[in-house]
């Protein structure tokens, strides 16, 4: 939930650099999401989304499915989780103990200029609980954070949601790349060891390992 006194992005994902497990694989949403963490740890490993509102979070799901040895870390925005609640629901359907969904909670649309939600201070935890996500909690400080990420998952116990309180960042950040769709998913898919997809004119397809 929304609170008086909120850290920034950046004091989260220090933490989150810092609590980073080894193997981890980490999407983040449009906008700061994405240009503040591509500047604070880039690597093959993260997806970066651009312009598609709301998008994460289901990419996460189907990447923690396909990958599910590995654990799959979404950075979401409360706004775009707004959009799209129906990915909330299908993650406490399906259930994937590999996947930790971070809701940035600012109370705006931060990527598309700082328009205030409808309701900023919905209790984000609670609502995904509801969505079938028992594992969910709301964070106000980087060290409740830190503490968070440090526990061990828990064998048969769902997804985790994490609620972060965080304070708007509406100045664009620069990344320190360009941040080309395209280019950010052949380099996912090459740390992932997936194969490459080739379309054929009339459908169809094939897969094609490098």
């Amino acid at each position: 939930m929304v609170n008086a006194a909120r850290p920034s992005r950046a004091d989260y994902y220090r933490v989150l650099a810092d609590k980073l497990p080894a193997n981890a694989l980490v999407v983040t949403s449009l906008g700061n999401a994405s240009y503040l963490w591509a500047a604070m740890h880039h690597a093959p490993e993260n997806f970066y989304i651009e312009d598609a509102m709301g998008l994460a979070l289901p990419l996460a799901l189907g990447i923690a499915i396909a990958q599910s040895a590995r654990p799959i870390i979404v950075v979401e925005g409360d706004g775009a989780v707004l959009m799209h609640l129906g990915s909330l629901v299908t993650v406490g359907a399906v259930g994937p103990d590999n996947l930790t969904i971070l809701l940035i909670q600012n109370g705006v649309h931060a990527a598309s200029g700082g328009q205030a939600l409808t309701n900023p201070a919905l209790d984000l935890a609670q609502l995904a609980r509801s969505a079938g996500i028992s594992r969910a909690r709301n964070v106000a400080t980087p060290e409740a954070f830190a503490s968070a990420m440090g526990s061990a998952p828990v064998a048969g116990g769902g997804a985790e949601v994490l609620v972060l309180s965080t304070e708007p960042d509406v100045e664009v950040v620069r990344p320190p790349i360009a941040l080309d769709p395209v280019l950010t998913k052949h380099r996912f898919m090459s740390a992932i060891g997936a194969p490459r997809y080739i379309p054929t004119l009339f459908g169809g397809g094939r897969l094609e390992r490098e």
